[in-house]
């Protein structure tokens, strides 16, 4: 009678295993978590293709992003933010590296301003190459938009997470094998201009929609 017992006992207690560990596996081709989407300043997903306007979120510590001649007194323009709060900047496009999947945290994508310049060049956000004098990497424009991979890592962006609000980084995935730096984006003063460049401390951002 004890033996029955303990072999009912036993076949339940295998049974919970079983099920257990039914519950908790994960299948092959089970979706992965999906990224969270980047909101405007309104609560809104920001939408792929359309213009924004991306503005710091602290007062007082200038305006919107925007292109201008800048460290090489040339072309092509650099990223700048405008000195004055009361300009919002130059709106930007996001082209993410998936566009049905929008635009969300953590996920390579270009930036292009929608604008034309007296450079006639591509406004498409850019890493330059290292600057020797002042030994820092700009975030610059000419940046080619799309065809992921070993010959665009320069151009590819993220938006991450800030406390509560958003930051640029530059650490592009679209390219495994590839070899990269990964970094924070802030201000980078030069001659007065406050030029975006890789940094320890990031620009605190948000977007508002572009009228």
């Amino acid at each position: 009678m004890i033996q029955t017992v303990l072999l009912q006992l036993r076949a339940r207690m295998l049974l919970f295993l079983f099920l257990f560990a039914l519950a908790t596996k994960t299948f092959p081709g089970a979706a992965e978590a999906v990224p969270a989407p980047v909101l405007d300043k309104s609560g809104n997903k920001l939408i792929v293709g359309v213009d924004y306007h991306i503005l710091p979120v602290a007062r007082g510590t200038g305006g919107g992003l925007s292109l201008s001649i800048s460290r090489n007194k040339s072309c092509p323009l650099d990223v700048v933010q405008d000195e004055d709060e009361v300009f919002h900047g130059l709106p930007v496009k996001f082209f993410p590296v998936e566009p049905r999947k929008g635009v969300r945290v953590s996920t390579d994508l270009n930036i292009r301003f929608n604008v034309y310049t007296i450079c006639v060049q591509p406004t498409v956000w850019k890493l330059d190459s290292f600057d020797d004098l002042a030994k820092q990497w700009f975030v610059t424009s000419n940046g080619v938009e799309g065809n992921p991979g070993r010959e665009t890592t320069s151009n590819w962006f993220k938006i991450e997470k800030y406390d509560d609000d958003y930051k640029f980084v530059f650490c592009p995935t679209v390219c495994s094998s590839c070899k990269v730096l990964c970094r924070d984006i802030g201000i980078y003063i030069v001659d007065g201009k406050r030029n975006l460049a890789l940094s320890d401390v990031p620009l605190k951002v948000m977007f508002k929609k572009a009228p």
